[in-house]
Order: structure tokens, then C-alpha cells, then sequence
């Protein structure tokens, strides 16, 4: 039994702690974060409801995923997925029994990501992606194996937009083809162990030598490197620094520090290798061995210890091993080298553009594999002190050299940032620049929208590594089908296999199978502009099939299954049976006609055949008939969505109102979703931006989203008429989008008169849940010009 004091709970074996509080927000993606102390198996269940006390993962055959923490007696991490392993790991987060450690546990449309810590989003342990992910899972239940588990401190967090801090890019590996996957492991695995302390007295790209000691000690150097960590400017033009007093050791522990960030020295030395470090001014180690030496002075037992003294360099990113971070580099300096050229010891030549990069081997093969065996290997780049790149895009490539020269990604918003954003993740993944690659990632992520989904899936679907991208920027289509295929017609380059997953997504979301029909005709057409199916039947008649479609003609066949035919009206039906396209398009022909056979014979036994069933995520049609008919969303509302008789919507918190001005006699939200007349009604002005604005806001639920295409408004008792105002949508409720905007609109001319607007163009397609009413201007009123005055709204079009 779950015994709970407080915030802990303590799980008995073989049960399941459950709590309407521990909910993610939205299905699918969320986040608990706990502290649990255990011998082993802490164990988290993910689900779609809520469970029993006794309810345990083995036996439950619905969809959930479980994580485990010390399974196997403490030895092993386990995710399993409806009862199933999917991930075993060995010796990782393991459980403590003698304290209580925290955790995290992310879920991310199928992305888990597990850590440790107090802080969830920091210090990532693992991450595994679902690549057929459970979007239900909700509930967060906490269980046990064979041994008591105490948690405490379990808080629920929302994951409203990818977390970014979260980003780990999926393993290469398991998308990677056969034929380059021994290749591409050893470059994978020569990158992680890929950094400055390679080139430590390395003769490969060095360009400065010290002679050091009586015996001259030859010992190679980078002057780039040199000049960003300290004051090497006495340098000779023979590239040779001597340091005949200098032993060794001594300048050895310097170089390690410059090229690693980390040294050891024995307190004999301490003295010399500050005064060595105060000669070339790398500050931060002097300031290091200083602090040493008066620990020494205060505590005499250390300076007897007879041990080397480690000498770290405090980094900014304590968890990245990429240059520059970790290292004592003077970020200025760094940053400067590209536009003064100082040291620079090879020109990079865009071909067809006139300016070149004035870049250094050394720090180009820190960041890219390719580059390092470009200019070690022995190639014609080796030695030549000009290079030339070709199918660059010179903007992009800019980018990539101030990338380097930074680790930051400093593009301003502009309309080409995301056109520009996709050749820079092209280019990073050709030369093999991961952390660039990963800020991409992240970028687009943040970047990604209805507009940008097609060009992003045609920049990314041949990258292996951007798989996460690819499947997100699918489901995103898919739930957006109607807009994505109406807005433009960039869907149309999309390749024929991305095309063809988007058309089978299990989330593709559509106000009429018909829409889907019209897609793939445009799409095997290659149409310029927007068509649906009966413009293309016209097109028959002249036109062959082989001439209409070209090359994508064999596609139909395989893509017009995925029309579910049954769902269309049986006049619709009828109609395209009659059409040039199935009379001459086989495969149509015979879809239509058994379509038709089901919805005319009321044919039952068609068992899991989806060509019959209803899509799992289409919306519900609330069609306008009428001004103040019973069919739109509010009164909807009210009828707990056609559950049970009309209450007002707003009482029953089904729909939620705001105005402009404080809630009032007269400023009343149930008013404008009630049944009756009501004779002032009215939201006043405020001061927003520096200007009066009045306005209404419905909040459909966090559960719904709306595609609005008609709306309907009453005015009140008033003579105060509406002449210029707006209709805006708002996923969040603080971007917002414009649906129709009217200018000196003469419609409303008497009181308590009705009138009704349709939303057309594609904004008409994309969903949302904040709607709002906006005066852009005065209104006829001569006392109150701004007073919004209605008394009745309601909103029409795709409800879910």
C-alpha cells in the first residue's frame, strides 16, 4: 500500500502510486522530476489513464512506457514500451538506498530523455527516441519491483515547445546506410576524442618552435593558438622563441594548459611556471599559481605533501570539450581573428565570389574532421596557402567561419534567416561540424511553423543525422494537412517518400477527405498552382494521363489507397464516378465504386480496414446556417460538446471570456454566449502601445482548437456601430494572427441587429484556441467612441 505523508510517498513492492496532479498538460510531452531513494528498480510508468493502486507495468496491456532506474539489482537502466524492452544499459542511473537522489524524466513526442540532478533540463544521463512514438501517454504513476521505493518532492512540468537544453542528436548509427557504416563510426568516434590537446607539441600545422633549456629542446607550437591565450607578439619572424633558462617541464605545463585547459606541476615549480605564464601573459594561470603559492605560505603541511598540484581552467561550459570552451582563450581575440587575419596561414576562395576567408588550418581542423585531413594528409591543401571551395553558398559559409571563430550562431530574424539556416545545417553536415549541426537543429526546431516545414523536410530528408527534425516536421504537416497543402505549393517538391509517409501519418488531421484527393492529384501533377479534383478532371479531356501526371503517373497507384473514399458524401461519390479521372485512372475508378458499395449496401463487415474508419484527430464541422442558429462552437460548448442539454458555456467553464475593461454590470462575458438579448452590453478602451484599444477574447479550452472560417456578431442596444475592427487567432494567447480584418465596414446600421462574415484564404486553415475581437477604430458612438458594443458572438468552421 502507498503510504503518503506530505510530499513523499513510499511504494510498497509490486504497487503503483497515481494522482490526478501528476498530468502532463499536454499528451505526449512532459516532464516529472522526483527524489527516490531505493535498493533498486525506481520505476516510473507513463500512460494514457490513470492506473490502480495495485496496478503494475507487466500487466498492462495497453500502450505506456516504462523507466527504469537500477534495474536488475541495482546493475542495469531499462525502458521498456507497452511491456517490451527497448533500451538495457548497463551502470547507469542506479539508485541509492542510504539517501534520496533527484531525477528527471522527459517525454517529448517519443523523445525520453533521462537526468539527474535537482535541476530538470541539466546534466542529461540518456536519451532514446520511440520512432513510432505513444503521443497519449499522460498520467505519470510511481511503482516498485520487489522492494519498498520511497520518492518525494514529485512536481509535474509542461513541455509547451521543445526544450532546448534538452538536445542531444540522435545516434548516427541507427539511420546511417550499410556501405558507410564503418567509415562513418571511426570519424564519429575519432570526434569525440577530437581537440586542441591533439596538436599539444605536435609538428602537424605548427608554425612557432621553442628552444628551451641548455640542451635546446626543440619543441613545436601554433602561433594562432599562442596569440589567443597570451602575448606571444615578441615572436621573431623565424617563428623560433628561446627560453634558455627555462627547463622543460616548466614550459610543458604551460603548453598544457594552453592546449588543454588542465596541468599538473610540482610545487617546486610553481614559481617558475608562474613567471613563465606572467612573461607570456596567459592571466588566468598566473592568477592559479598564485592562489596555489598562498595556500603553501598559509599551510606548510600541503607544501610538504611532496604531490603535483593540479591546475584546471574554470570554463563556462563545464560539461562541452569543444574548442574554445574549457580552454584560457581570450574570446575577443578569438572572435577578431577573421576580420584582422592576424596569423592567418590560409585563404579560403568561394568559387564565383570575390572575397576570401583570411582563416587558420589549426582552428578549421578542431572543428571539422574533414578539414584536419584536407590540410594533414598529404593533399594538394596540405601545403598551398590558397584553397578553393565549390556549390558554397558564400552568405552560409560566413556564418560557418564566424562559428567557428565563436561557437555561438549570431543570425538575426530576416526573411532569408531560414532559407540561409538550411544552408548552414547542409554545410555543417558536410564538413562534418557537429556541434554546428546541433545548434542548427535546435534553431529550426525553433524556426519550424506551417510556412517552413516544406523546405526544411527537402533540406533535411537526406541527412541521416537530422531524423528527429524530419519525423517532428511530418507530424507537424500532417496535423496541419489542409493549410500545408493550400497555403503554397511547396508540398509539391517534396521526393515521393517523405510525400507518401505524410499521406499514411497516423496523425494526419483534415476537414474533408476531399482535401486529401486534391493533394495527391496536384502533387503526381506537379501542379504550379492550387487545383482540386474537378479542375484536374477538365484537364482530361484533352490531356492524357501520361501527359497530366509525366513521371509520378505509376504514383497514384500507390498513393490513392490512403483516400478514404467511404468518409465523402455519396453525391460526391457519384460525381467523381462519373469523371473523366475515374474513367480513365483505373485505380480511382475502383476506389470510388467500392466506396460507393459500402455507404449504398451499408456494408458492416469491414472489420480494421481503415479505408473505412474515421480519421482518429479529424475535426468536427460546425457549419453557419444562420445568424444566432444553435450550430456554432459556443453553443456547442455549451451542450458539453453534444453530451447533454444547452447551458451557458461560460457558467459551466467550458469557454472563457475577457474584455478590455474590468469585468462589470455591463462588461459581462456569460452575455455573449448566452440566448438572450441583452440591451448594453460593451467592452471599454485601455491604452495599449500608447493608442485606445477595445477588444473581446474567447478562450476555447486548452483541449480544443478551432479552424474558423465564419463568424457571427450582435450588436447591443446601443447606436455605438462597429465600423473598423479585426478577428485575430492566437495559439498561445500572445502571438497573434490576423483572420479578417474589416475597414469602415457599413454591415451593422441598427440595434440588435445581427450579421455574419466569412474567413476565407489559408489562415481559415490553421487552428486555433484564442479568438479575438479587435477595434482598429472609432466607432458611430458620439459619447463613447470606443466602446466595443455586442451583445452575441459565435465562431463557426473545424472544431476538435
Amino acid at each position: 500500500m502507498a503510504e503518503k505523508e506530505k510530499k513523499f510517498v513510499r511504494v510498497a513492492p509490486f504497487e503503483c502510486a497515481w494522482s490526478e496532479d501528476l498530468m502532463f498538460r499536454e499528451a505526449g510531452r512532459g516532464c516529472v522530476a522526483f527524489e527516490a531513494s531505493a535498493r533498486n528498480d525506481v520505476t516510473v510508468v507513463f500512460r494514457e489513464n490513470v492506473g490502480s493502486q495495485h496496478y503494475h507495468y507487466k500487466r498492462d496491456n495497453s500502450p505506456h512506457y516504462t523507466v527504469i532506474l537500477g534495474s536488475h539489482r541495482n546493475r542495469r537502466f531499462k525502458i521498456e514500451v507497452d511491456g517490451k524492452t527497448a533500451v538495457d544499459e548497463v551502470g547507469m542511473a542506479l539508485c541509492s538506498s542510504s539517501a534520496f537522489q533527484s531525477y528527471w524524466i522527459s517525454i517529448y513526442d517519443g523523445l525520453i530523455s533521462v537526468g539527474q540532478g535537482r535541476y530538470p533540463f541539466q546534466n542529461l544521463v540518456f536519451q532514446w527516441l520511440d520512432t513510432n512514438p505513444n503521443r497519449s501517454v499522460r498520467y505519470v504513476g510511481l511503482s516498485s519491483w520487489d522492494k519498498h521505493v520511497g520518492y518525494r518532492n514529485v512536481s509535474v512540468l509542461p513541455l509547451t515547445q521543445h526544450p532546448i537544453s534538452l538536445w542531444k542528436q540522435v545516434d548516427w548509427s541507427e539511420h546511417k546506410g550499410e556501405e558507410d557504416d564503418e567509415e562513418l563510426g571511426e570519424e564519429c568516434s575519432d570526434y569525440e576524442k577530437w581537440g586542441l590537446e591533439n596538436f599539444l607539441e605536435s609538428e602537424e600545422l605548427s608554425d612557432v618552435y621553442f628552444i628551451v633549456g641548455e640542451d635546446e629542446k626543440r619543441v613545436p607550437a601554433h602561433r594562432v593558438i599562442l596569440g589567443i591565450c597570451g602575448n606571444f607578439s615578441f615572436c621573431s619572424s623565424s617563428g623560433v622563441i628561446r627560453l634558455r633558462d627555462v627547463e622543460y617541464l616548466v614550459l610543458h605545463s604551460l603548453l598544457q594548459y594552453v592546449y588543454t585547459g588542465h596541468t599538473q606541476a610540482a610545487e617546486s615549480e610553481l614559481g617558475s611556471l608562474m613567471a613563465l605564464a606572467l612573461q607570456f601573459e596567459v592571466l588566468p594561470l598566473v592568477k592559479q599559481c598564485q592562489e596555489m603559492m598562498d595556500r603553501f605560505k598559509s599551510n606548510k603541511k600541503l607544501f610538504n605533501s611532496g604531490k603535483n598540484v593540479e591546475l584546471s581552467y574554470p570554463s563556462s561550459r563545464p560539461h562541452s570539450t569543444v574548442f574554445p570552451f574549457g580552454l584560457p582563450v581570450n574570446m575577443q581575440k578569438l572572435k577578431q581573428l577573421p576580420i584582422t587575419g592576424e596569423h592567418s596561414d590560409v585563404k579560403i576562395n568561394i568559387d564565383g565570389n570575390d572575397s576570401a576567408a583570411q582563416a587558420h588550418k589549426i582552428i578549421f581542423s578542431l572543428w571539422s574532421i574533414p578539414f584536419a585531413k584536407m590540410f594533414t594528409n598529404g593533399m594538394t591543401e596540405t601545403k598551398s596557402l590558397e584553397i578553393c571551395l565549390k556549390d558554397v553558398s558564400p552568405e552560409a559559409f560566413s556564418y560557418m567561419v564566424n562559428f567557428m571563430y565563436s561557437g555561438e550562431i549570431n543570425m538575426e530574424d530576416g526573411p532569408n534567416s531560414g532559407n540561409l539556416l538550411l544552408q548552414l545545417l547542409l554545410l555543417a553536415d558536410q564538413f562534418g561540424i557537429t556541434l554546428l549541426h546541433q545548434e542548427c537543429c535546435k534553431l529550426l526546431l525553433e524556426w519550424l511553423s506551417e510556412d517552413s516545414i516544406c523546405p526544411i523536410l527537402q533540406a533535411v530528408s537526406m541527412i541521416p543525422s537530422c531524423k528527429l527534425i524530419e519525423e517532428t516536421s511530418k507530424r507537424n504537416f500532417a496535423t496541419h494537412f489542409d493549410y500545408c497543402t493550400t497555403a503554397s505549393m511547396d508540398f509539391i517538391l517534396l521526393d515521393d517518400t517523405t510525400f507518401s509517409h505524410i499521406i499514411q501519418h497516423p496523425d494526419l488531421t483534415v476537414t474533408s477527405e476531399e482535401r486529401v484527393l486534391n493533394a495527391i492529384l496536384m502533387w503526381c501533377m506537379e501542379a504550379k498552382k492550387l487545383l482540386g479534383w474537378e479542375a484536374v478532371d477538365e484537364l482530361m479531356n484533352p490531356l492524357t494521363p501520361e501527359v497530366n501526371f509525366s513521371d509520378r503517373l505509376h504514383l497514384l497507384n500507390d498513393l490513392l489507397p490512403f483516400v478514404r473514399f467511404a468518409l465523402l458524401p455519396r453525391a460526391l461519390l457519384k460525381k467523381l464516378k462519373m469523371s473523366n479521372l475515374s474513367k480513365r485512372i483505373p485505380i480511382l475508378g475502383n476506389l470510388v465504386t467500392e466506396a460507393l458499395n459500402h455507404t449504398e449496401m451499408g456494408l458492416t463487415n469491414i472489420g480494421t480496414d481503415k479505408r473505412f474508419q474515421h480519421r482518429r484527430s479529424s475535426f468536427k464541422e460546425l457549419q453557419h446556417i444562420s445568424d444566432g442558429d444553435s450550430n456554432g462552437v459556443m453553443y456547442f460548448a455549451g451542450t458539453s460538446y453534444g453530451e447533454h442539454q444547452w447551458v451557458n458555456p461560460v457558467i459551466a467553464k467550458r469557454i472563457f471570456i475577457t474584455a478590455s475593461s474590468p469585468i462589470s454590470r455591463y462588461t459581462d462575458p456569460k452575455v455573449l454566449v448566452s440566448r438572450t438579448f441583452q440591451g448594453t452590453s460593451f467592452a471599454g478602451p485601455r491604452i495599449e502601445d500608447g493608442h485606445n484599444c477595445s477588444w473581446w477574447m474567447v478562450d476555447i479550452g486548452e483541449d480544443h482548437q478551432l479552424m474558423c472560417n465564419y463568424y457571427t456578431l450582435r450588436q447591443d442596444g446601443s447606436r455605438a456601430y462597429m465600423r473598423s475592427w479585426k478577428l485575430q487567432g492566437s495559439v498561445d494567447g500572445n502571438s497573434w494572427t490576423d483572420l479578417r480584418a474589416h475597414d469602415n465596414d457599413q454591415t451593422i446600421c441598427k440595434p440588435g441587429q445581427f450579421a455574419s462574415w466569412p474567413i476565407t484564404g489559408p489562415n481559415a486553415l490553421l487552428p486555433f484556441r484564442y479568438f479575438r475581437f479587435v477595434l482598429t477604430g472609432p466607432t458611430t458612438g458620439a459619447s463613447n467612441p470606443w466602446n466595443f458594443s455586442i451583445c452575441f458572438l459565435e465562431l463557426y468552421g473545424y472544431f476538435r
